[in-house]
């Protein structure tokens, strides 16, 4: 599938502040955080350094917040590599620490853009996996962007098809897989997802 670029990256950094907007208006309600496809870890720095760099640069390193990030190593699995460097973890371990960085500073929304595309295939769907079971876990919404259809699908509980350039909303489709313990890897399985899939495919504009 040929990617279109609509604006996609352009639009997240506009609801982040990164950039300013011609028009319209953006209403927020309550922090945010901005992970992006290179997860951009010091590589000089240990992974416990690493995660706790958003709170001490926001002069936020409180106890309370501390706890809470050593809270988030224990319960994802990286409490035992917090001494360890970047360059001595998997990419999908990396990513995990790269999202508590971020949730190091309780956002209530979470960006995403194309967070996941660095990885090879299979991690890719593991990290995605990981990723979604930490953000319901944490209780926080995310806004993605990709040009994956599958991780489109699996990850969300709506996906919006944006037109090609100038990007306007072209469809919005409710995902609703009707299933208890529902994770992207299991989605993928459901007979509902071939159907979520074709029907967007044939709503863009994969030939420009």
């Amino acid at each position: 599938m040929a990617q279109v670029d609509v604006g996609k990256s352009t639009l997240l950094s506009i609801i982040a502040g990164l950039e300013t907007k011609t028009g319209g208006s953006i209403e927020i309600t309550g922090g945010l955080g901005y992970m992006l496809q290179k997860d951009s870890l010091l590589e000089w720095k240990s992974i416990y350094d690493n995660v706790m760099f958003g709170l001490e640069i926001g002069r936020k390193k409180t106890k309370e917040n501390t706890v809470y990030v050593e809270e988030l190593l224990k319960k994802y699995g990286l409490y035992e590599f917090k001494d360890k460097y970047p360059n001595q973890l998997s990419g999908g371990m990396r990513q995990r620490a790269a999202l508590i960085r971020t949730l190091a500073i309780k956002p209530k929304i979470l960006l995403l853009d194309e967070a996941f595309s660095a990885l090879d295939y299979q991690t890719r769907i593991m990290v995605t996996n990981d990723i979604y079971q930490i953000l319901k876990n944490e209780n926080i919404t995310a806004v993605i962007v990709t040009h994956d259809i599958s991780e489109a699908i699996s990850m969300s509980d709506r996906v919006i098809v944006l037109s090609k350039r100038p990007a306007s909303v072209k469809s919005i489709h409710e995902i609703d897989f009707e299933m208890e313990n529902r994770n992207p890897i299991n989605c993928r399985e459901s007979p509902k997802f071939s159907k979520y899939f074709d029907t967007i495919w044939k709503e863009l504009d994969v030939h420009a």
